[in-house]
């Protein structure tokens, strides 16, 4: 399986909700064969910042600086001109069909799970 897509920002929970489930959808898309996951934290309420998206793309680095993960994108640079994005697009190709590439969307991040 390629891509599963959660939801971090549903239900407006508190940081350490958003983080705890992180790590449980982390796990299950291991699990379950994935190769990417692509995380919708959001990106604050009037596109400034958000503790959600601050805390979330935090802990994908320090998982990928744990060398536990292949790669991280950030939605900004979730795009054909990114050189990690166009590897992966090469490899997968059903993902140019995806909804968020290329539009520069701050509040949503892919990990790279292999």
């Amino acid at each position: 399986m390629l891509l599963k897509t959660v939801n971090l920002k549903k239900d407006m929970p508190l940081v350490r909700e958003a983080l705890a489930q992180l790590e449980r959808e982390i796990s299950m898309a291991r699990q379950q064969g994935y190769v990417l996951l692509k995380i919708i934290h959001g990106y604050g309420s009037h596109g400034v910042g958000g503790d959600i998206r601050i805390a979330v793309q935090k802990r994908l680095r320090e998982i990928c600086d744990a060398a536990d993960c292949g790669a991280v994108i950030f939605g900004e640079d979730w795009r054909i001109s990114d050189p990690l994005t166009w590897e992966l697009i090469r490899k997968h190709p059903a993902l140019k069909r995806d909804s968020d590439l290329g539009r520069g969307n701050r509040g949503i991040t892919v990990l790279v799970l292999s």
